[in-house]
């Protein structure tokens, strides 16, 4: 043996790379199977690129090469550039290319186009998730924006356009446009109806006129967007809710002055900025004075995106752990053929599976606006974005510990995951919001608790511990509103576990519902992760279902 082999590489493997997410994943094809897909062709496709080595590099070069801010040229012109690397121009490329920024509008007949646009979203997330803002910022913008008939004529066909253009010049000399978001304020973060900007009407005041609006954001995603919706308020009307390009039509740069990046924990690809609007120019758009419910609408959309993206983490992570584990040996066995290793990767693979079905299935609501799809929507959509992405900041942490000391290191997807998982938890709305949302829903329609409890009792009825459940929550949302606002973390907490419990004893094999459900119903769930008990689990057939590689 040469006395210098001291590096000979053994029993160490890199992140799976290379591989096609979809067919690889049992779970997404079944969801897409039960809802009538008819587009699994192009997923797989989709699937296959997103998987490559070429693209999981591009998504870590993008993330290493953060946005650069130029505000001035070289003579002193303002300019207010941001700059990506190469690597973030073909994540938004491939995006805008297989429709995630749009697909349920350009697929309007589809009766799955819902399902078919969050499993784009889901497949992208689990390499790249930064370009992912400006997608779900475009796509909850579109409903607004039909509703303006004017304003549609003229941007409908860019917002909707499949060919990605990266040049910063005026919307009018594009082929695509993509739409950003400015809510926040220093002095009032969540509290919108805090906000200071000011807007001005320039002659008429009202719907679809135009005004200057003055003041800041302390949150501008994403700034090189070529318009946002921007909340600000107005003299005599409240706030109201303004359509702000980048540029004006006479070629000039409208007054948004950018005055820095911000330097984020994760979500590092994309950027996002602080701003100062100097009558900046703006079009209304809704009604006058329902500026937050206008830009709500928009943030029921950019919220579904969380819990579907949230998912997506949670399913990369699983699959880097499963992947590594069955190679990896330790005292003499893989990893993954040791039984206290085998409970945490049992616990997370039912963990991601219930995230999955609850995303999905809520997609799939947004196609109808019948009582119980309402229900839904109104009701599940925060509490989902509340549980699901707080999960995922914890079990990532759990994750990245599979993989030792080197999943603590920045040179693969471990720990970008785990950097990245907090993002959801905050923008669109913190826990406590979501929180405060779930209860002010079932406050202001009573019908819409009791049509969501009777779908679920239809399942729960089924099963004597989910039955139990439901009848103490069902008598918990009877108490008072201050009592109500005490436990709402809590309340939120068990209805959205609840709802994921009939979820997937409604869809999946029983070895997956039976085990969810003894373990989320265990005195132990949520003290730390893979305290199951083996007898109530089929750990072979979970672990064989979370990944087919």
């Amino acid at each position: 043996m040469n006395a210098w082999m001291t590096h000979q590489i053994s029993n160490q493997f890199d992140e799976l790379q290379n591989y096609n997410l979809f067919t690889t994943d049992q779970v997404l094809q079944e969801i897409l199977q039960r809802y009538g897909s008819q587009d699994q062709k192009k997923l797989t496709e989709f699937a296959q690129i997103v998987g490559s080595t070429e693209y999981y590099q591009y998504a870590d070069l993008a993330n290493k090469h953060t946005p650069i801010l130029h505000n001035f040229d070289a003579r002193g012109r303002r300019i207010d550039f941001v700059e990506f690397h190469p690597a973030w121009h073909k994540w938004m490329g491939l995006n805008r290319q297989f429709d995630t920024h749009a697909y349920p509008f350009n697929h309007s007949q589809s009766t799955s186009k819902w399902v078919d646009w969050a499993a784009r979203f889901f497949l992208s997330g689990q390499v790249e998730c930064g370009n992912l803002c400006p997608n779900s910022m475009t796509l909850g913008s579109i409903p607004l924006i039909q509703n303006e008939p004017e304003l549609w004529a003229k941007i409908g066909k860019k917002l909707l356009s499949t060919e990605y253009d990266e040049r910063d010049i005026p919307i009018a000399e594009k082929k695509s446009i993509w739409m950003g978001m400015g809510m926040t304020e220093k002095q009032g973060g969540s509290d919108v109806r805090a906000n200071e900007t000011m807007a001005i009407p320039v002659a008429e005041s009202g719907r679809g006129k135009a005004y200057l609006l003055t003041g800041h954001k302390w949150f501008f995603s994403a700034p090189m967007c070529d318009a946002h919706l921007v909340v600000a308020k107005t003299e005599q009307d409240g706030l109201a809710c303004f359509f702000v390009p980048r540029w004006l039509e006479d070629g000039t740069k409208n007054n948004i002055h950018i005055q820095r990046l911000k330097e984020k924990v994760g979500n590092r690809s994309n950027s996002s900025s602080e701003v100062e609007f100097k009558e900046a120019w703006g079009i209304m758009i809704g009604e006058a004075g329902r500026g937050i419910p206008t830009i709500i609408e928009m943030a029921n959309y950019t919220r579904l995106t969380c819990s579907v993206g949230s998912s997506a983490i949670l399913r990369q992570a699983l699959v880097q752990c499963l992947a590594y584990t069955r190679q990896r040996k330790a005292f003499g066995k893989y990893l993954a053929e040791q039984p206290l290793m085998q409970a945490v990767l049992t616990d997370l693979a039912l963990e991601t599976e219930a995230a999955m079905q609850l995303s999905f299935h809520l997609a799939h609501c947004y196609e109808s606006d019948d009582a119980l799809s309402l229900a839904w929507k109104r009701i599940m959509t925060p509490a989902s974005k509340f549980w699901i992405c707080k999960r995922a900041v914890e079990l990532t942490g759990e994750m990245m510990e599979v993989f030792g000391g080197n999943g603590y290191v920045d040179n693969g997807i471990m720990a970008r995951i785990f950097k990245e998982a907090p993002v959801n938890t905050i923008w669109e709305g913190s826990g406590n919001v979501m929180c405060l949302d779930v209860l002010r829903a079932i406050a202001r329609d009573r019908e819409s608790i009791e049509v969501l409890f009777q779908d679920l009792a239809q399942t729960a009825s089924t099963d004597q511990t989910l039955q139990n459940e439901l009848q103490n929550l069902f008598r918990l949302f009877q108490q008072s509103p201050d009592d109500l606002q005490f436990m709402g973390r809590s309340l939120v907490s068990r209805l959205t576990i609840l709802a994921q419990s009939v979820l997937l004893k409604r869809y999946a094999p029983d070895f997956v519902a039976n085990a969810f459900i003894a373990t989320r119903y265990s005195e132990f769930h949520g003290q730390v992760v893979g305290m199951i008990d083996a007898k109530v689990v089929n750990v072979e057939s979970i672990l064989d279902r979370a990944l087919a590689v």
